[in-house]
């Protein structure tokens, strides 16, 4: 069976490295907010090209404590992506206020600055684009709407460590970004983790504050603060990881290419790249109007597939307050039905991917997909 992704043999590649991380934290004998967090935060606002980095428990709190830090909450409205994982809308609710969610492009899959303008209100404080799959949203004309309404735009940059447009990287498009650690991400902890980043030092202090009770010296409180700090050890371990980030994600493009230049004509739609993008392809999503005969064929063809996601979070019984039904966000919900993410992972070998194009070929010979996948949705 190939693996969607293989991250025990990721990890256990680098082993030894690993090893002499977690020895390093058990003799330093400091566990949280340490020197390994201080020397990760540093390493990880530099290669975003941010000037702070603050290590927080996971990326829905890095998003959360953004809005906070803010002073974003009841009455205030976050304009949010119908496509997208549920906790970037969890996060604006978190804080109190109102997703308000947007349609997608067809094209990348990522949020609309045309459908962004429409969903302006006085009520609007913030923007919340998410990076999806990998490839960074339009921020130029994301950013232009904020300037002329006076708004913030907070990346959602969980998918998109090492992503570019027109040469700045993911995390210093916006005003703030929020990371995920999570394993299964580009840059992933052995565990839970996040981080934001930003070149607000106003900002970065209170965020600071926040992820600690409040405070920022032992037993003062300043504010009604949280818990949300990034372990010692998994500092250790995303720097050592992090080292890799460029060569992992190249390898990523470089199998995305081979998908690109042997998957046309299958009767799937294809990732498109923007001019200007550099995508760190955390996710291959193509797309299938037959979707889940596709999934199941080529499970049973030895080839993991998976699908990110098959509920948008409008249709969640989580958000069944906000009185979005079926047919509310028709192209988002196209794009559920559709999905399919394929192997991908900097493990994966050159005759994995192989198999997997010869798979995909098969089934969807046998399957007799249609030359086109435009659902009547769209």
């Amino acid at each position: 069976m190939i693996p969607f992704l293989d991250l025990k043999g990721l990890n256990l590649s680098l082993a030894p490295e690993l090893q002499a991380a977690s020895a390093r934290v058990l003799e330093s004998g400091w566990f949280v907010l340490g020197q390994e967090v201080e020397d990760f935060e540093a390493e990880f606002a530099d290669y975003c090209q941010a000037d702070h980095a603050i290590a927080v428990a996971n990326g829905l709190d890095a998003l959360h404590l953004i809005l906070r830090a803010y002073d974003i909450g009841p009455g205030d409205e976050v304009i949010v992506p119908t496509n997208t994982y549920i906790a970037t809308w969890l996060a604006v609710s978190y804080a109190g206020a109102r997703p308000v969610p947007v349609e997608p492009l067809l094209s990348t899959y990522n949020m609309d600055p045309a459908a962004i303008e429409a969903a302006i209100t006085p009520r609007t404080r913030a923007i919340m684009p998410v990076h999806l799959y990998g490839q960074t949203a339009r921020m130029a004309p994301i950013m232009a709407l904020a300037e002329r309404h006076g708004l913030k735009v907070i990346e959602d940059a969980a998918q998109s460590h090492g992503a570019s447009q027109h040469g700045r990287r993911a995390g210093s498009l916006g005003h703030a970004a929020g990371f995920s650690f999570y394993p299964g991400k580009n840059l992933g902890a052995l565990g839970d983790g996040g981080a934001i980043t930003t070149s607000d030092p106003v900002l970065a202090h209170r965020l600071r504050r926040l992820r600690n009770y409040g405070s920022r010296t032992k037993y003062q409180n300043d504010e009604k603060g949280f818990n949300s700090r990034l372990d010692e050890l998994q500092a250790a371990f995303l720097r050592v990881k992090l080292r890799r980030l460029d060569d992992w994600n190249q390898r990523r493009r470089q199998i995305a290419e081979r998908y690109l230049a042997t998957l046309d004509g299958l009767g799937l739609i294809l990732p498109h790249v923007e001019p200007g993008n550099v995508t760190c392809w955390h996710l291959f999503v193509v797309r299938c109007v037959r979707r889940d005969e596709l999934h199941t064929a080529l499970l049973e063809a030895g080839v993991q597939t998976a699908i990110h996601y098959p509920i948008p979070p409008h249709l969640q019984p989580a958000y069944a307050d906000l009185g979005h039904t079926e047919g509310s966000f028709p192209l988002s919900e196209c794009l559920h039905r559709e999905v399919l993410s394929l192997p991908m992972g900097p493990t994966l070998s050159d005759d994995e991917v192989a198999e997997v194009i010869a798979a995909i070929t098969r089934v969807a010979t046998l399957l007799d997909l249609p030359a086109t996948t435009a659902s009547s949705a769209v």
